[in-house]
C-alpha cells in the first residue's frame, strides 16, 4: 500500500511539472524540436536506479529502487544539509512520459548529453530499464544525445542501508569479466545501443567509458589482454558499419597504480592509459582524485590544476568534470566522514565557468564537459530540481552554457 501512495505522490507532482514543462515564460511551447546545436556538449552522469527492478529488490525491498533510501534520508549532525528531497516527487525513471519531462528539463537547460552508469554482473545487464524503458521509448530522446559508461566495478552491501557499512558488508557481485563475458557484452552494446540515431559521438565514433580500468584488467587477465580485447572491440563496432570507437578511461588520483587479476602492480594510471590506446579522459566524481571534505570553493582550486597536470601529461583530450558535490550518508545509518561543504549553485557555477575556460582554451580538442551528475541522490551531488535550491543547479548549467 506504501508503494502505491509513493508512485501516486510522485505522479501528481510529475503531471504538475510535465504540464509546466511545456510552456515557457512567455506562454510559447518548449520542448518539441531536435537537440539545438549549443557550443558545449554538456554531459551528466546517469545513475539509473529509481525506477522498479525485481533484481534490485536484494538492496531497496520495497521495489521502487533507490528511492526507498532517500525516502528515509536524515541529518547525522547540527549543520548537515539533509535530507534532499526531489522537487519531482519519486518518479519512475523508467516511465518513458516522466523520460520526455527530464529530457526536456534538461535540454532547455543547457544539459545536452546523458552518460548512463550501464552494469552487467552475472552473466546478465543490471538497472537497464531507466535507458531501455524510460530515456529510449522517450519521443523526445533527440533533443538530449546519450552514451553509456560501463560502471564494471564490485558490488558490495553500500547500496543496502540496512547493512551498509557494517562488518557483514560483503562482495556480491564482481566487476570483472573474462574475455568470453567482455566480447558477450560489447556485442550488445554495439547492436543494442551504438546504432541509435540519439548516440553520442566524436568524429563520428560513438563514445564508451570504462569506470574501473583495474577491474577491466584483472578479469581480462593483464594489460596484453586488455589491449588485445580493446582492439578486438573497435575492430567488432567496424564490421557493424560504424567507425570505430572514441573509448574513454574514467580517472582517479594522479597516483593511482593499476593491478593485475593476482593483485601485482602493472604500473601507473598514466602509463596504463597510454598503454591501452584509449581516446579521451574524465573523472565521474570529485572525490576520486580530490579532497573533499572541505569548503567547494577550496576543491575547485585544486581541479583545476589537476586539469592542468593532465594536459600536460597526456597526448589525448582530457574533458573537464565538474561535480556537484559529495555526501554519501544517506545510504549509511551511521556518519560517514567527506562532506563537501558550501557547494550552493552559485559555487558550482563558478566550477562550471572553469570548465568552460578550460574547452575555451582548447579549441581542437570536442568541447565536452562532464557533470556527476544528473541524478545521484544519495550521494548528494545532483542536478535535478530539489526542495532546497529549487531549479538552481540546473539554472547553474543553463546560465553558464546557453546564449
Amino acid at each position: 500500500m506504501k508503494t502505491k501512495r509513493v508512485e501516486y505522490l510522485g505522479f501528481v507532482l510529475l503531471l504538475g511539472f510535465a504540464l509546466l514543462s511545456k510552456v515557457d515564460a512567455k506562454g510559447q511551447k518548449t520542448g518539441t524540436a531536435s537537440i539545438q546545436k549549443q557550443q558545449y556538449d554538456v554531459a551528466a552522469f546517469v545513475w539509473p536506479s529509481y525506477h522498479p527492478d525485481d533484481r534490485a529488490k536484494i538492496f531497496w525491498p520495497a521495489g521502487f529502487g533507490e528511492w526507498e533510501t532517500v525516502m528515509k534520508n536524515k541529518p547525522k549532525y547540527d549543520g548537515h544539509e539533509q535530507p534532499r528531497q526531489p522537487l519531482w516527487g519519486y518518479i519512475n525513471e523508467a516511465d518513458p512520459y516522466v523520460a520526455e519531462m527530464e529530457i526536456n528539463a534538461a535540454a532547455d537547460h543547457g544539459v545536452n548529453v546523458f552518460i548512463f552508469d550501464w552494469y552487467w554482473y552475472d552473466g546478465m545487464p543490471f538497472l537497464e530499464g531507466h535507458l531501455n524503458d524510460g530515456y529510449l521509448q522517450a519521443k523526445n530522446n533527440d533533443r538530449v544525445k546519450f552514451y553509456l559508461m560501463w560502471a564494471n566495478h564490485d558490488v558490495d552491501l553500500t547500496w543496502d542501508k540496512r547493512n551498509a557499512g557494517k562488518p557483514n558488508d560483503d562482495l556480491i557481485w564482481k566487476g570483472a569479466v573474462d574475455r568470453d563475458e567482455f566480447e558477450k557484452i560489447c556485442h550488445r552494446i554495439i547492436e543494442k545501443y551504438f546504432k541509435h540515431p540519439s548516440y553520442y559521438t566524436i568524429d563520428g565514433k560513438p563514445c564508451f567509458m570504462i569506470y574501473d580500468l583495474n577491474s577491466l584488467i584483472a578479469g581480462l587477465g593483464g594489460i596484453t589482454e586488455t589491449k588485445e580485447a580493446l582492439d578486438w572491440f573497435r575492430n567488432e563496432t567496424v564490421k557493424a558499419g560504424l567507425k570505430g570507437i572514441n573509448l574513454q578511461a574514467c580517472l582517479r588520483s594522479s597516483k593511482f597504480r593499476l593491478s593485475d587479476n593476482k593483485g601485482n602492480v602493472i604500473g601507473m594510471q598514466a602509463d596504463v592509459v597510454k598503454e591501452l590506446g584509449f581516446d579521451g579522459l574524465s573523472h565521474y566524481q570529485f572525490v576520486h582524485f580530490a579532497g573533499i571534505d572541505r569548503d567547494y570553493l577550496d576543491i575547485i582550486e585544486d581541479v583545476e590544476k589537476e586539469w592542468t597536470r593532465l594536459d600536460q601529461a597526456f597526448d589525448i583530450p582530457y574533458y573537464p568534470h565538474v561535480s556537484v558535490g559529495w555526501d554519501n550518508n544517506p545510504r549509511f545509518e551511521m556518519f560517514r566522514p567527506g562532506v563537501v561543504k558550501n557547494n550552493p549553485p552559485e559555487n558550482f557555477e563558478k566550477a562550471l565557468k572553469m570548465a568552460r575556460d578550460y574547452a575555451d582554451k582548447h579549441p581542437n580538442q570536442y568541447p565536452l564537459i562532464t557533470i556527476n551528475s544528473w541524478n545521484e541522490w544519495t550521494e548528494t551531488s545532483y542536478l535535478q530540481p530539489c526542495t532546497m535550491y529549487g531549479y538552481g543547479y540546473l539554472e547553474a548549467v543553463r546560465r553558464v552554457f546557453v546564449k
